[in-house]
């Protein structure tokens, strides 16, 4: 895999990040917020920009998000053996929410 290759999937992967955090946050603000793991300002922010400064900013060679898990343990808890029908989404939910603390 070439490096060009690379840099263009960061690219695409940026843009789509970019496109759906705004749309989660035009959808629900504070639950955009909180999914996103981001405060107000930030929040108001990417609202804001428009589909040209999207674009512009998700051209960068670097990843615009960082992933939350930051515990090998809490990845393993995520992919452990699935929980009943219903308490598998809430205990994600539920870890996903003590990451950001």
């Amino acid at each position: 895999m070439n490096i060009d290759h690379v840099l263009n999937e960061i690219q695409d992967l940026n843009l789509s990040y970019m496109l759906l955090a705004q749309r989660l946050l035009n959808e629900d603000f504070t639950t955009g917020l909180f999914r996103l793991k981001i405060d107000e300002a930030l929040g108001k922010v990417l609202v804001s920009l428009s589909a040209k400064q999207l674009a512009r900013m998700a051209r960068t060679n670097q990843l615009l998000f960082r992933l939350h898990l930051d515990d090998a343990g809490q990845v393993s808890e995520l992919t452990r053996e699935k929980r009943e029908q219903g308490l598998g989404q809430t205990h994600a939910s539920l870890l996903m929410a003590a990451c950001q603390s």
